[in-house]
């Protein structure tokens, strides 16, 4: 049985387009967790476009499920999460102008520094994931750097315009969940998974978390924020 990572980045996407305080994150976040969510995933971004630094503070106050920081390896951003200490931290790639995450963090080309980033966090006894695209070069990499667990970047299996498209994308997914299962590492997955999408990588078991937001909040528009995380959670058990 997978688990179910609800990502609340566009709860507070929403309350900065007004500069307001509402709607909340983290109330949010304990709604979802109350609807059966297994970890709350948040963005602390360097240009703040949605949670802000007393989200995070509040949110690892408050929740009691797992907290997992997705940031960039951005020194101001290390140093607040070595304060925070939150459960886990999935280090990605980060470009000002992007709408979201376009990719996997590239960790061959980065891998001093995701070493020492890495070794800060284990220091502070946090857990450390590296969200990548399913390449083996990359999962040899984050193997080497001492990590336990990756994320499959899933953004082109859920943009796959055709049947073949998708095939390749899915068999691409289920050959590095293998191998990164066989050299010991966690997997988890996500990007662009929804309602219809979600259910067809559930017959790769090496896949143990799904990190799911966008949907699960556009969902909620017209479910609210419990049931749209009632109804992801029905899938991917």
């Amino acid at each position: 049985m997978a688990q179910l990572g609800v990502n609340i980045d566009h709860v507070a996407t929403i309350r900065q387009a007004r500069k307001i305080d509402y709607p909340s994150p983290v109330r949010a976040a304990l709604m979802c967790q109350d609807a059966g969510a297994d970890s709350i995933v948040c963005h602390l971004r360097e240009d703040r476009r949605h949670i802000q630094d007393e989200d995070l503070y509040n949110l690892k106050r408050l929740i009691r499920v797992k907290l997992n920081l997705e940031m960039a390896m951005a020194p101001e951003i290390v140093d607040i999460a070595v304060k925070v200490k939150p459960d886990q931290v999935t280090f990605v790639p980060e470009k000002r102008r992007e709408l979201t995450t376009e990719g996997g963090l590239d960790v061959v080309s980065h891998a001093q520094k995701a070493k020492r980033v890495f070794n800060k966090m284990q220091a502070q006894g946090i857990k450390v994931s590296f969200f990548i695209d399913p390449f083996i070069r990359q999962i040899r990499e984050v193997k080497e750097i001492g990590a336990e667990s990756i994320e499959l970047h899933t953004g082109r299996y859920t943009l796959a315009k055709n049947k073949k498209k998708l095939k390749d994308e899915y068999l691409l997914l289920k050959k590095s969940a293998e191998f990164a299962k066989s050299i010991g590492l966690n997997v988890f997955a996500g990007h662009g998974l929804n309602y219809e999408n979600t259910s067809d990588l559930l017959s790769i078991k090496e896949i143990t978390e799904y990190n799911i937001g966008h949907s699960i909040v556009a969902r909620s528009i017209f479910v609210g924020i419990e049931g749209a995380v009632r109804e992801m959670k029905a899938i991917v058990i």
